[in-house]
């Protein structure tokens, strides 16, 4: 199918119509953000939408056992102490984590959060037999935290978590459950869906007004018990824009102050009016997952290797406006992780046309294949621009890309999802936006034990080289030999090419010069307690 561009390159005046913003001037420390999410991410501790959920309706108003480390801007965002003060691993038992549950703690609805709401939380989303657990939402945590075998209060102030195996990296998942109130679920009438109409987590914002498909409002916690992350601003309201333009459209006009991913070439313009854009690196990489298994011409590492030289990365570079900086590995080169392939993606349509030749195609029989992409979401730039660049790249080697198009929320079902699974749609391909914001994103993407449904390895990639070395990088305690272990098995995972890696994006954002004391993090999380409106 051919995509035309005028979706996210259209002007202002084209673009769909705005959500309802109340038209009246936005108190002063009150922050407005257009997000890429086609609709409001769920409010009840689990939000979807990726990591966008997370960033705005997730981390600002609840607090994991273990939090993130927004402070060091000039690194990857590291971990930090939550509801957990501390963590450690049983030196006679590798399997089991011994944490200390912080005391004093207040949910915004007033009750105790404990270690009975912390087990709470967790029988939420891994006991298929508690009342409390949620069969739509306990998947988006349990397909990446997938290790946890059993967990137990030993006391007030200590939580016992077991492993399923040696598992070094489980701090930096626990950063994914987001501990809930029991005292205010029961008083909802037990419904998580009524429970998102009236959330309450701990952390520094309150989500206090939730109008579905429209906005969500936050309002300061005044008793956070991290006394430096009480907000400096009063409210934040998170609208749903999916169209690029939609989002310029209602930055120019005063409706938001903040916009996620604006399009590229509305840049140059906006720095003119006098708006500010935000790019700084992250843990981020946009790719296609390739479907590996019988059938799929993708299950020859020559033709997976071919797609790789056959894409113009610094091409697409120019057209994203200097926003995204070209991708050779899930890693990018200078990466400790990245390690020493042998392959070097760069765009040689030569070397693509070799190695399609190598695997038996040619002019009379090119590669053919579906590819699902959506229209926007989280960190997805520019997507269908994007695919269409590639498809001309594409035709030129001798390959046939078709795409699927769908919503966010479709493509985040299919991933987890087999490749074979109606919710797959029988491409061959997924270009999603991925993290690797912690070690273990290379297990989860990459070993054989990750195959979807269980976790993100989508298109079933199998390399038992690559599986050993991650696994014996998770079950290692010694960081250096972890990065060393990573590293050799990033090499492989290049050298093999089970993804077509793009582009790493910079992070792009656009904000009203009156928007102040926001420092973005490496992170695709960011701390909004530090902003004020000038």
């Amino acid at each position: 199918m051919e995509l035309t561009r005028r979706g996210l390159f259209a002007t202002a005046a084209g673009a769909a119509a705005l959500p309802i913003v109340p038209a009246a001037a936005a108190p002063a420390q009150v922050l407005r953000i257009g997000m890429t999410a086609a609709d409001l991410p769920t409010t009840h501790g689990i939000p979807n939408n990726g990591g966008e959920g997370f960033r705005f309706l997730g981390f600002p108003a609840y607090d994991s056992v273990i939090n993130w480390d927004y402070t060091r801007t000039e690194k990857l965002a590291d971990i930090a102490p939550g509801l957990f003060t501390s963590w450690q691993i049983d030196k006679a038992n590798p399997l089991r984590w011994i944490c200390e549950v912080r005391q004093g703690v207040k949910f915004h609805d007033g009750s105790d959060c404990n270690a009975d709401a912390i087990i709470f939380t967790f029988d939420r989303i891994y006991n298929d037999k508690a009342p409390q657990y949620d069969p739509p939402a306990a998947p988006i945590v349990k397909a990446t935290v997938s290790m946890i075998d059993k967990y137990e209060k030993v006391d007030e102030k200590t939580i016992v978590i077991t492993t399923k195996y040696p598992f070094s990296f489980l701090p930096y998942l626990l950063t994914r459950i987001l501990v809930v109130s029991p005292a205010q679920w029961a008083a909802v009438g037990k419904s998580w869906a009524e429970y998102a109409k009236k959330p309450s987590g701990t952390g520094p914002f309150k989500i206090t007004k939730v109008v579905p498909g429209q906005y969500a409002e936050m309002t300061r916690n005044e008793d956070y018990w991290d006394k430096t992350r009480i907000p400096k601003l009063e409210k934040m309201i998170v609208y749903p824009m999916p169209e690029a333009t939609t989002r310029v459209a209602a930055l120019r006009s005063g409706q938001v102050d903040w916009i996620e991913v604006p399009p590229p070439d509305s840049h140059p313009s906006l720095k003119q009016a006098g708006f500010n854009i935000s790019l700084w690196p992250y843990p981020h990489t946009y790719p296609y997952l390739l479907n590996c298994e019988e059938g799929s011409a993708f299950k020859d590492v020559r033709v997976r290797q071919a797609i790789n030289y056959a894409v113009d990365r610094e091409g697409l570079c120019a057209l994203l406006n200097g926003s995204a900086k070209p991708a050779a590995g899930l890693y990018p080169p200078g990466d400790p992780l990245f390690g020493n392939p042998k392959e070097n993606y760069k765009y040689d349509p030569a070397k693509a046309k070799a190695l399609l030749a190598a695997a038996g195609y040619g002019p009379n029989n090119p590669v053919k294949a579906k590819i699902m992409i959506s229209t926007s979401g989280s960190g997805q730039m520019m997507p269908i621009p994007m695919n269409e660049f590639m498809q001309q790249n594409f035709k030129a080697v001798g390959m046939d890309i078709d795409f699927d198009v769908v919503e966010w929320g479709t493509m985040l079902v299919a991933v987890r999802s087999d490749p074979k699974s109606q919710q797959s749609h029988g491409v061959q391909g997924i270009n999603i936006s991925l993290s690797f914001t912690d070690p273990s994103s290379m297990f989860r993407y990459y070993a054989s034990d990750s195959f979807s449904p269980t976790n993100y390895n989508w298109g079933h990639w199998d390399n038992a080289e690559a599986t050993a070395l991650l696994r014996k990088a998770q079950a290692t305690f010694d960081p250096e030999e972890a990065s060393k272990l990573l590293a050799e098995a990033h090499s492989i995972v290049v050298d093999q090419a089970p993804w077509l890696f793009i582009v790493h994006d910079l992070n792009p954002r656009a904000l009203n010069k009156k928007v102040t004391g926001f420092k973005p993090a490496q992170s695709w999380y960011q701390d909004f307690t530090q902003i004020t409106i000038t």
